[in-house]
């Protein structure tokens, strides 16, 4: 009993905060808000693909093969077997880290053609009710925007409320890579937004490489948009607590791991991190090996540790929050696993405070002509001495 009391308050605290800044609209969000089930597991077929030994040979297991191993399996692949299994198991391919870069695209392509079949059937199938037959309809068209000319979909899941990773730029040839991890409500629907498209993951990462080609446009870079697990609605309890954090970890570990094979860097990719993104990175970044990772976090409610040494040694820890960010009135605390903890921007963190200037609000971040997009621009370009503090 007191922990459910406990949870309504920490509940109350944020929506009411983030009512103050925000007209109340937060508030309608954190009433409708439900609970989301964290997505864990290989995606569809991949059962099917386990029995499968028409290669003569057992295929690597979609839950448990790391990508060192997925990748020495499809080098050892003839052309044409490697299209038998895009063509047969589009959604494990798409979703392998390890595989081939062309192969996952191709893949996705596929598998998201299928969808859009599947859902447009469902649109107009008499036997579903209305509000499902217009959630069909939703799904065909936060869809097909992604079949369009140049888009490199590397991830594609359609469960739950729709997964996506896409990237912008050639990842094979790239120097600089960054990936963009989003925070509350994204999802396919909100991937990409027309009406809004800094607040999109698509639309953040657009924006930092096109900042970044403006400083340095001889240098190769590519962004990926990390629409890629399944994150809170609204302010409503998933917002504060670290159970959906948690299940997003290792797949963000695991699309880290899949770049080392696939990719070839000047450094590890920098992880851009906003809001409950940052919860995510916070619970990834301990698992980090090798050399430092920038880690950037902007509109954090917290990480979920006391100070960046909490982080582990792998990390090089960015922060900024603009004044008019309304996640600042939020409690900075954990109580029985509930709120995420110290402020990254706070100086006995242990970040460095990176400047925001001219950002304005929780979306701002990305805006044209800020502070904060040229320092993540020149972050994840590794142009240390020009960030601005």
């Amino acid at each position: 009993m007191q922990r459910r009391r406990l949870k309504r308050l920490m509940i109350g605290a944020f929506a009411t905060c983030a009512v103050l800044a925000d007209a109340g609209a937060a508030a309608a969000q954190a009433a409708a808000a439900n609970e989301q089930v964290a997505i864990t597991t290989p995606p569809a077929g991949s059962a099917a693909w386990a029995q499968d030994h028409s290669l003569g040979r057992a295929l690597p297991d979609p839950a448990t093969a790391d990508s060192a191993t997925v990748a020495a399996f499809f080098a050892s692949l003839s052309p044409a077997q490697q299209d038998q299994l895009v063509r047969e198991y589009p959604l494990v391919v798409g979703n392998l880290d390890g595989a081939p870069l062309q192969l996952r695209y191709r893949a996705n392509r596929i598998a998201i053609q299928n969808e859009i079949a599947q859902a447009e059937a469902q649109s107009t199938d008499a036997k579903l009710d209305a509000a499902q037959r217009a959630t069909a309809t939703a799904r065909v068209n936060d869809s097909r925007p992604l079949l369009n000319p140049g888009r490199q979909i590397l991830a594609f899941d359609p469960r739950s409320r729709g997964l996506v990773a896409e990237v912008f730029g050639d990842l094979a040839t790239a120097k600089r890579i960054a990936v963009v991890v989003p925070g509350s409500d994204s999802d396919l629907g909100h991937h990409d937004k027309s009406d809004h498209p800094l607040q999109g993951a698509a639309g953040m990462a657009r924006a930092v490489r096109a900042e970044e080609q403006r400083l340095a446009p001889d240098t190769s870079t590519a962004l990926i948009a990390w629409t890629d697990y399944v994150s809170p609605v609204g302010l409503g309890p998933d917002a504060v607590t670290s159970r959906l954090a948690v299940a997003a970890a290792p797949r963000l570990l695991r699309l880290l791991d899949g770049l080392q094979q696939t990719t070839a860097p000047a450094a590890p990719p920098a992880l851009i991190c906003h809001s409950y993104g940052t919860v995510v990175c916070g619970e990834a970044a301990p698992r980090l090996r090798g050399e430092t990772t920038d880690l950037v976090v902007l509109g954090s409610p917290g990480m979920n540790v006391d100070s960046a040494a909490g982080l582990g040694t792998a990390v090089h820890v960015w922060a900024t929050r603009n004044p008019a960010d309304w996640i600042g009135n939020v409690p900075y605390l954990e109580v029985g696993g509930l709120g995420h903890g110290a402020d990254p921007t706070s100086p006995d963190f242990g970040a460095e405070d990176i400047s925001s200037a001219g950002a304005v609000g929780h979306a701002g971040y990305f805006d044209p002509g800020t502070t904060s997009l040229y320092n993540f621009a020149a972050i994840a370009l590794g142009d240390y001495q020009d960030v601005k503090y």
